[in-house]
């Protein structure tokens, strides 16, 4: 059925692009006058509306601009990843945590196989406390993201570690036209304030940003999130090039209620917003600073070093009294450290015998982990220590493309990277204490074929790796039950390979196609009674994506996306290989229409079911949510709604499946579905001045 409202959406975006095609001239030739005459207003697209043809490396990369994102109803800061094609960002935990990832057959868990950047600087957080990759990007102020590029599969060389699934890349505003403050207020005591602006200082401009939100959420454990984060950024010129020198604060606190077993629910024993443990919830501080320099010469050279302190505390309870019938099965993790790195690279063009471009550089980091552990707790209050470590973490990294151009039409493109990582485990139990060493040597081609102006073609094929959690690398004995434990490999590779087409048949319309395959040499799984991942066997992932974008007139953006995937461990028999929370279909789509000062977005999100367990003998429910946004001016003030889950979907929003026991239940638990609702539909209004 929801493959019909996806080829429906389709058709409406062709249709449209061919009525329009034959009674209006095309957005990009449409004066503001005649827009004006009309009725309607200009909708300024940045991204999505530039044509990739002739740029692109892959039919599945692409950017998204600021108008296009202010314009997008969300939640949470990371539903702006969900402009990613096929991308999902769900949570099973309270509102101050990273969110639950899922694209291109991957549960990537809180980011294992998917890569971030905040104006260059990475996101993800190796050898966490909570998870390997753990990608929290709550700290991100979204009035002031300028743009969201995105690259999916291990395709291009400057992306390392963690980008086997792809890569996005957040860059921050520099400047704003005018300061402004916001004051937006919902459900379930929902209260945010956000106020931003730049002035010129010295050479330069300097801009500061402040967001503070409470949030107590509709769960009947009250949320209680208080998070405040400040941004400040000075842009300016320095020796031949422009400096933007940035520093970010953050800090969150919250109670989370967490995913909760099926059972309960349908036999009344709580609500579908209950909990059982009202101790879990956690905080995090994150304070940092970035200097990136970039000259202005036509080849240029680009320098950025970045250093940033990181605290974090997690409290949950997944199994309840499952391990520990008196105290319960409540645990603590705990994360701090200190991150320091940099990068060096330099594009520059050339004609040996053809035109080559050439991007070559090198980059380098290390985490300095003072604290990462894992507690038995209860009442918050720490019963034992499960193990307790220090670590240090370093990586270096090379890597290169060249871009030839034999003829005007056909453009290749030849990359490498080296990785190397030294781990350096300090446990508390010596046994499990040690150092170790990895390398990796990920080799990239890309083809671009452009036949007509209108049309572009693509090859591509790359290797890229994800890293293993430090620790596993020298453990010897499982601090859960005394025995032997076997290590993993530190550096996992995974290979990539896609085939994909871009066309643009009118102004304004493009559509893009694409079939992928990615293996992976071991895959990270869920394990719910541990709150933890574990290393699988290798996995093998099949795939498809389409995607439209149709801006018809300048009053006017549309657009759908649909996309499938299939994924299953290698080393099982086919009666037992599925990929537990490996999501097998989504589609997206959605419009933004303007008319003199109003506008209105709506939003369809939508994924299907999927498999919870390896013999795929127990699935999860689909979900399907729209969110809507209007918005209109008053001069100086925008006034704005958002109304979230416009139909009051009662579906779930993550599910998983493993063993639990409530109190009065059997001692070995209960195998059941353990879910996370979706919020209800609430109404968020805000309002907004400029000055």
């Amino acid at each position: 059925m929801l493959f019909n409202l996806f080829a429906g959406l389709f058709a409406i975006t062709l249709f449209t692009s061919a009525s329009f095609a034959s009674t209006s001239p095309p957005a990009d030739q449409m004066s503001p006058e005649a827009a004006g005459e009309l009725g309607k207003v200009s909708i300024v697209v940045t991204g999505r509306a530039t044509d990739l043809i002739g740029s692109a490396t892959a039919a599945s990369e692409g950017i998204v601009g600021k108008v296009d994102l202010d314009d997008r109803p969300i939640q949470r800061i990371a539903e702006l990843l969900e402009v990613i094609p096929g991308f999902i960002a769900t949570q099973h935990s309270g509102g101050g945590k990273a969110n639950q990832y899922f694209l291109r057959g991957f549960n990537l868990d809180h980011g294992t196989d998917f890569a971030a950047f905040h104006d260059g600087v990475p996101v993800n957080m190796r050898t966490h406390g909570h998870g390997q990759g753990y990608l929290d990007l709550s700290f991100v102020i979204p009035e002031l993201v300028e743009s969201v590029s995105f690259a999916k599969g291990p395709y291009r060389a400057e992306n390392g570690d963690f980008a086997t699934a792809g890569a996005a890349r957040f860059k921050t505003v520099d400047t704003l036209d005018a300061p402004f403050a916001k004051a937006e207020i919902g459900a379930g005591d929902y209260n945010r304030f956000v106020a931003a602006g730049s002035t010129k200082l010295a050479a330069g401009d300097v801009l500061l940003g402040v967001e503070a939100r409470y949030d107590d959420g509709p769960y009947d454990l009250s949320q209680k999130v208080r998070l405040f984060s400040g941004f400040a950024k000075w842009t300016g010129p320095l020796g031949g090039g422009t400096l933007r020198a940035s520093a970010t604060g953050y800090r969150v606190d919250f109670r989370s209620s967490e995913q909760i077993p099926l059972r309960a629910i349908e036999s009344g024993r709580i609500g579908r917003f209950g909990f059982f443990d009202d101790d879990l919830g956690g905080e995090t501080t994150r304070i940092g600073a970035v200097l990136n320099w970039t000259d202005n010469s036509p080849a240029p050279l680009n320098l950025l070093a970045y250093a940033h302190h990181y605290d974090f505390r997690l409290t949950s309870n997944f199994t309840y009294f499952l391990d520990n019938p008196v105290d319960g099965d409540e645990f603590e993790q705990r994360d701090r450290r200190t991150v320091v790195g940099g990068r060096i690279d330099k594009r520059f063009d050339a004609d040996v015998v053809v035109p080559i471009e050439v991007l070559v550089g090198a980059e380098g980091r290390y985490d300095f982990v003072d604290r990462v552990g894992l507690y038995r707790t209860a009442s918050r209050q720490v019963l034992s220590t499960v193990r307790e470590d220090e670590v240090n973490e370093r990586s270096a990294a090379m890597f290169a493309e060249v871009t030839v151009r034999p003829m005007s039409e056909l453009r290749a493109m030849l990359g490498a990277r080296v990785d190397a990582y030294r781990f350096d485990v300090d446990a508390d139990l010596a046994a499990n204490s040690g150092e170790d060493s990895a390398a990796i040597f990920s080799p990239k081609a890309s083809i671009a074929y452009t036949p007509f102006e209108q049309i572009e073609f693509y090859a591509n094929y790359g290797r890229g790796f994800h890293s293993n959690d430090a620790r596993g690398t020298s453990i010897n004995i499982d601090p859960n039950t005394g025995g032997g434990a076997d290590r993993v490999d530190a550096l996992v590779a995974g290979t990539g390979y896609e085939g994909g087409v871009r066309a643009r048949p009118l102004p304004g319309l493009t559509l893009t196609g694409t079939y992928w395959w990615l293996d992976l040499a071991s895959e990270l799984l869920f394990i719910g009674d541990g709150g933890t991942t574990e290393a699988q066997g290798p996995s093998k992932r099949r795939g498809f994506e389409l995607g439209a974008f149709y801006q018809p007139a300048p009053w006017l953006t549309i657009d759908t996306e649909y996309t499938k995937s299939r994924g299953r461990l290698s080393d099982l028999p086919d009666a037992g290989n599925w990929i537990p929370g490996a999501i097998e279909e989504v589609i997206a789509g959605g419009f933004v229409a303007k008319y003199k000062q109003a506008s209105l977005t709506m939003r369809l999100r939508h994924f299907g079911s999927y498999s919870l367990i390896e013999d795929n003998s127990v699935r999860a429910d689909p979900l399907t949510i729209i969110n809507a946004r209007a918005k209109y001016q008053i001069g100086s003030v925008e006034l704005a709604a958002d109304l979230l889950n416009v139909f009051d979907a009662k579906d779930n929003e993550i599910e998983y499946f493993y063993a639990s026991r409530l109190p009065g239940e059997p001692a070995g638990g209960i195998e059941d579905r353990h879910v996370r609702p979706i919020e209800p539909r609430q109404l968020r209004v805000s309002a907004k001045v400029t000055f």
